[in-house]
């Protein structure tokens, strides 16, 4: 498959050497720039379709008329993240 290339970006020298005074051993700019570039691309689709199923969510309640509070929605939360924490402490114990 070929290779594209990315426009060139201009940054001011004090930019330039902030980013390379953190570039692992071996690591190249071009490297980290692409790199930071995918993951910035990842959050970005990840934000979206985190707004796409709030979206659904509201029009799912809006056509249902079933409506859940802030507090019933942390707690069913916090029940999910407590009991993987459970989970993981019983699997660590039993290891």
């Amino acid at each position: 498959m070929k290779t594209a290339q990315l426009p060139p970006v201009r940054v001011e020298p004090s930019v330039r050497a902030e980013i390379e005074s953190v570039l692992r051993q071996g690591e190249s700019l071009s490297q980290f720039v692409e790199q930071a570039t995918v993951q910035a691309a990842q959050r970005r689709k990840a934000q979206q379709e985190f707004l796409e199923r709030g979206r659904e969510s509201l029009e799912r309640a809006k056509r249902s008329g079933q409506y859940y509070s802030v507090n019933d929605a942390l707690d069913a939360m916090q029940a999910r993240l407590d009991g993987r924490l459970r989970n993981k402490r019983d699997s660590a114990a039993s290891s």
